[in-house]
């Protein structure tokens, strides 16, 4: 299997700077492993993208992280404290949206709500209808607050049980799969929210099998198979890692092109029919065309391809991934 590019080891990040960190962390359900023993490491302040297929062990790891189930081995710490001993003084600190949202059906979403605030001891009691009202707007939800939950769509389920996340500041918001159910416009603004939880310095870990998703979303990437995490860390070392960019010219002159790419510094530069085609490496794209033109290769289309996250995930696992 390929080495795992963790986020721990990547320049400038130290452990202490975790915001979730974990070392062998394990479930077994019968004789059945669920997670084989993984190593996260989610940088605080960052958009983690928690990221695989259904049934690859995404929730069943977030269960364990915010205390729901026990691990079978390993640990893991919130914010450099180990749990579930720190717990009382850690969770206070998170927000988590797991699996499908559990409301009242007879109850509004403003209801269901205040009922979930009255029970959190984290929560201020005097400013429950103002901060309640707040999350379910920043939603769009305030306008069908006084709807009994059963008359919700389940997009709208999905948004009210992220506006339970929103009730108070947090400093760790983890999501699983908080775009299911909605339509596009709904997955733009949840997109928009990820953006300014992470502006206003939470740290968010989102779940998603929804590869592009993740994609526009997120600065580091955790990507688990069959329960392993096969590969984590910033979006850039993980593209890089997929295989370097490659450039290619459409010309009527392909062996002219070919030398001139390689006097670019361009690596690997072959003809290819109706044009050439050679590995980018550190050469800057600006210069290419302008180096092809003048060296008189005239050039007719000029193209740079970057591998893909779905390349490096199918290279890792040798899987197909969803990518909708």
């Amino acid at each position: 299997m390929t080495d795992t590019i963790t986020a721990a080891s990547a320049p400038g990040t130290a452990v202490a700077d975790l915001a979730i960190e974990s070392t062998g962390l394990a479930k077994r359900f019968g004789g059945r492993p669920a997670v084989a023993g993984i190593d996260l490491a989610v940088p605080a302040g960052s958009v983690y993208g928690f990221l695989g297929p259904n049934g690859s062990g995404k929730t069943t790891t977030i269960r364990m992280l915010v205390g729901l189930i026990r691990p079978s081995a390993g640990g893991h710490r919130l914010f450099g404290q180990p749990m579930p001993v720190a717990a009382p003084g850690v969770l206070g600190r998170v927000a988590a949206l797991i699996e499908g949202p559990a409301f009242h059906p007879y109850l509004s979403g403003r209801a269901n709500l205040r009922r979930l605030d009255a029970a959190d001891m984290f929560a201020d009691r005097r400013t429950a209808a103002s901060r309640v009202d707040a999350a379910l707007d920043r939603v769009g939800l305030l306008a069908a607050a006084r709807k009994p939950y059963r008359a919700y769509s389940l997009g709208m389920r999905q948004r009210l049980a992220i506006a339970a996340c929103l009730r108070t500041p947090r400093e760790l918001v983890v999501l699983d799969e908080p775009t299911n159910g909605l339509d596009p416009q709904g997955t733009r603004e949840i997109r928009s929210l990820i953006a300014d939880l992470h502006a206003g310095g939470a740290t968010v870990l989102v779940s998603s099998h929804l590869l592009s998703e993740i994609e526009q979303m997120c600065s580091h990437i955790g990507i688990m198979s069959a329960g392993r995490l096969v590969a984590q860390g910033p979006v850039g070392q993980l593209r890089a890692a997929a295989g370097p960019a490659r450039v290619d010219v459409d010309t009527a002159r392909p062996e002219d092109a070919v030398r001139v790419l390689a006097a670019c510094g361009l690596t690997d530069p072959a003809p290819q029919p109706g044009g050439a085609r050679a590995l980018l490496g550190d050469v800057d794209v600006e210069t290419i065309v302008p180096a092809l033109v003048q060296a008189g290769v005239p050039v007719t289309g000029f193209r740079v391809t970057r591998p893909s996250l779905e390349d490096l995930f199918v290279g890792l696992t040798g899987e197909g991934f969803d990518v909708r």
